[in-house]
């Protein structure tokens, strides 16, 4: 089969990469330089199992800027561009998404189009009453960066949305997911056709629960240092009752990454007129635990150091270990309160290669760093930090994610 996927992040590359173990694939982006990368089997983002298997698999995949040619010839056209959270506006900017659409309906108006991007409940069918086209569908992902194939290959589940009582697109919707499947390693997915907009609540409500637990385990380590406990024998024993876990309980400085801020702020926008408090909470208590890591760094760092204004040194911005991202990251807030407080704050991120970023000196060298920092700040420890941990302000109780 013949499939245009728009977009090529860490959704629309995994995605390319997974059918076109059994499809031809067009990869579509407006970036030369992912182009060409992706065109010589190297991978534009961090992802163990998109660079094994664009350098060793047998894939059929193009990637090119001429997208117009690749949605003419296609008969399913993925949709994964970016929809950043406008805070202007209070939704998604989804211009991405319907420029992509606009082009699609225009050269290849039967092309089964499957929105893949995070959108706001209730937009698929609002764009196919605006472009007036009845083959637009959407399907969720449920992907870790830094881990996308890897969740394509293992999936939780595959969900698509399809008008109500339409019966040629949801054998569409059957046949996308059968696509999905094929690729996939894990075998008996649980699959799910739902309507349009049950399908997109799927994906805001279930971010905003993994933002709330995050946010959950943050609040009960700020409760837990204010009061002198012991935090992490707190967490060890309630997460031993199998109705809580043992994920995504690790403290942090807060949610952040591509996915959780925005998708949480999205569904409070929805909430618009629907009586809630919890949803607005989740987003008011991440507010709230930068301004409280801050306040304890600033502690931490004038007992260490013995000065007034210690040197701050922001060790790495990423959310996560293994990640090149950095996006919304919580640390960065973190980072602003500090220099508010008219802190000299100094940054060491091995993937900047500038000397500067947005006002904060990068520091490249990490002897450098370690020896210039009074008090150093990871989100994340990692064993680069072991020689200088008597100055490392961390929340990372259990070293991962």
């Amino acid at each position: 089969m013949k499939i245009a996927v728009a977009g090529t992040g860490y959704v629309g590359l995994s995605l390319a990469v997974l059918l076109a173990q059994h499809n031809e694939v067009k990869a579509v982006d407006v970036i030369p330089e992912k182009v060409e990368k992706i065109n010589n089997k190297i991978s534009p983002i961090q992802d163990d199992y998109i660079e094994d298997y664009l350098a060793n698999k047998e894939l059929n995949l193009v990637a090119t800027l001429d997208g117009e040619t690749a949605y003419n010839e296609a008969e399913y056209v993925i949709v994964a561009t970016p929809t950043n959270y406008d805070s202007e506006t209070n939704h998604f900017d989804t211009k991405y998404v319907e420029q992509v659409l606009e082009l699609v309906t225009m050269v290849n108006p039967n092309a089964i189009i499957v929105i893949k991007s995070t959108i706001p409940e209730g937009y698929t069918v609002r764009v196919r009453e605006q472009y007036h086209n009845k083959n637009i569908i959407f399907s969720p992902e449920f992907l870790r960066e830094s881990k996308a194939l890897y969740d394509n290959l293992f999936p939780s589940r595959i969900i698509v949305g399809v008008p109500k009582g339409d019966e040629r697109l949801l054998k569409a919707a059957q046949t996308f997911a059968q696509l999905l499947q094929q690729g996939a390693i894990k075998q008996d997915i649980p699959t799910l056709i739902l309507g349009l907009s049950e399908a997109e609540a799927v994906k805001l409500f279930a971010n905003s629960y993994l933002a709330m637990r995050v946010a959950y385990f943050n609040e009960l380590d700020t409760y837990a240092e204010t009061k002198g406990l012991n935090v992490r024998d707190i967490i060890d024993g309630i997460s031993l009752d199998p109705r809580i876990g043992t994920y995504y309980n690790n403290p942090s400085f807060g949610y952040g990454g591509y996915c959780l801020p925005k998708d949480t702020r999205q569904l409070r926008a929805n909430f618009n007129g629907v009586p809630q408090d919890l949803i607005s909470a989740i987003c008011a208590s991440n507010h709230t635990r930068k301004t409280f890591i801050a306040d304890e760094v600033i502690k931490f760092g004038k007992q260490f150091s013995g000065k007034e204004k210690p040197v701050v040194g922001i060790y790495r911005l990423t959310m996560k270990a293994n990640s090149d991202n950095f996006r919304a990251s919580a640390i960065q807030g973190v980072m602003r309160r500090l220099k508010d407080h008219g802190l000299r704050v100094v940054i060491h991120e091995p993937t900047l290669t500038v000397p500067e970023f947005e006002g904060y000196e990068v520091i490249a060298d990490i002897n450098e760093f370690k020896n210039l920092s009074d008090v150093i700040v990871a989100n994340r420890f990692e064993s680069t930090l072991d020689d200088v941990k008597q100055k490392v302000y961390t929340r990372d109780l259990y070293n991962r994610d």
